[in-house]
């Protein structure tokens, strides 16, 4: 029983030590803290209580009670709020990134990532506000979400083609940044990953680009303008909402979807040019804001007719085929107006034209405690409005109320004024049942 017993408790002890043995060890190496990976002989740069000043030089190796060991990568927030780091050489030994691994390092002016970085990670650089530069490497195949987010100093980015995927809000917030080319492994501009990058001027999208995430270019004020590939299949919510310099925007053959605001409160907006022969399923309110009532429309010869009577394409103020010819717009008939059986009634000879009319109530002329004495004129305006048409000229009326015994009148006369003498026609109208 005790030979048993003395079987177990080494068992015990065995299982308790492997793990011990396995675990990866933390030295500090001329004042770089690093976790040693025994299998594979690699180390990764890591975090250490006092915060990493100055500028660094990170060796390619390291050599540890006689074992050489690799340094192949910076941990998950290795530098983070390291305010007083100024400069970082990462050695191409290094083959990725970490999560966080220099957030808010506020000093750090520029990085270049070596040849041997294929990830960068989540919020690598994110709030480093006095980055002006970095250079990725060809090597670079993914760049996660927040990666350089709020980089405000930063003022142009090229992402190389071996990229093919970028995070969402990648870029965002880097108010600096002035231009940025995208290679062409990338397939999806993700959500916001350029919003509130005010001082952006032009943007290269590839054509390998499929689908534009929602908010991707927001509040991009300086954009002036944008050209859409034929690539992209869809553009979602507000991708380019509040791009208030955009004069001038081209979408591709290949469009499918626009969804909501995309376009809207871009109040320069001059022209558009949609090479789709296809009408693609738009939101009515993809242009709000946008004052396209002054601005042009450029679309397929062949595709004039429906454009011309399908929202919101149809409410450019002219619409052009491509090759030049110009679409004029049949105006709306001038609606009239009608009075009878105590009704005003509005008719457009224009079918599927919709009358719009405005009522002016007339004003109290004398208010006592129990008695309203009402003013008899009511001045009336109505247009006619209907896609792809030029809205009516206004017709307009008064309708002059008087109390008699007579009964009613609903006649017009020439000169416009229609006089009702029914005291409850005047109660009806007040109360907008007219």
């Amino acid at each position: 029983m005790k030979r048993n017993l003395s079987n177990i408790i080494l068992t015990i002890l065995l299982l308790c030590l492997t793990p011990i043995t396995a675990l990866a060890e933390d030295v500090e190496i001329d004042g770089i803290r690093y976790e040693l990976i025994n299998k594979g002989k690699q180390a990764a740069v890591i975090s250490k209580d006092t915060k990493y000043l100055g500028d660094i030089i990170i060796p390619s190796t390291i050599k540890n009670e006689g074992i050489v060991y690799s340094v192949t990568s910076i941990g998950n927030n290795a530098f983070q709020y390291c305010y007083g780091l100024t400069s970082v050489d990462i050695p191409n030994s290094v083959t990725s990134i970490g999560d966080w691994a220099f957030d808010q390092c506020s000093s750090l002016t520029s990085v270049t990532i070596p040849d041997g970085v294929t990830n960068i990670g989540i919020g690598a650089f994110s709030d480093c506000y006095g980055l002006t530069s970095v250079t990725i490497p060809n090597s670079v195949t993914s760049i996660g979400n927040y990666a350089f987010s709020d980089c405000s100093s930063l003022t142009s980015v090229t992402i190389p083609n071996s990229v093919t995927s970028i995070g969402g809000i990648v870029f965002c917030g880097c108010s600096s940044l002035t231009s940025v080319t995208i290679g062409n492994g990338v397939t999806r501009i993700t959500k916001s990953a350029f919003n509130g990058c005010s001082k952006l001027t032009s943007i290269t999208i590839p054509n390998s680009v499929i689908y534009i995430d929602s908010y991707a270019f927001y509040g991009c004020s300086s954009l002036t303008s944008v050209t859409i590939p034929n690539s992209v299949t869809s553009i979602g919510n507000y991708a380019f909402y509040d791009c208030s310099g955009l004069t001038s925007v081209t979408i591709g053959n290949g469009i499918r979807t626009i969804y909501e605001n995309v376009f809207s409160n871009c109040s320069n907006l001059e022209s558009a040019t949609i090479l789709a022969t296809s009408v693609p399923y738009t939101y009515n309110n993809v242009f709000d804001n946008s004052y396209i009532d002054y601005a042009t429309l450029m679309v397929p010869d062949e595709s004039i007719a429906a454009y011309s009577s399908t929202e919101p394409w149809s409410n450019f103020g002219t619409i052009k085929g491509i090759s030049g010819t110009v679409v004029e717009k049949e105006k709306c008939a001038t609606p009239t107006i009608h009075f009878a059986d105590g009704k005003l009634t509005f008719e457009c000879e224009t079918e599927g034209a919709t009358c719009y009319p405005t009522v002016t109530k007339p004003e109290v002329v004398n208010v006592s405690n129990n008695e309203m004495q009402l003013g008899t004129t009511y001045k009336v305006s109505v247009y006619a409005a209907k896609a792809g048409y030029e809205d009516s000229d206004v017709a307009t009326a008064e309708i002059n109320m008087a109390q008699s015994s007579s009964g009613r009148k609903g006649d017009m006369d020439n000169d416009g004024e229609i006089n009702i003498t029914d005291a409850l026609i005047i109660i009806d109208i007040i109360l907008g049942r007219y």
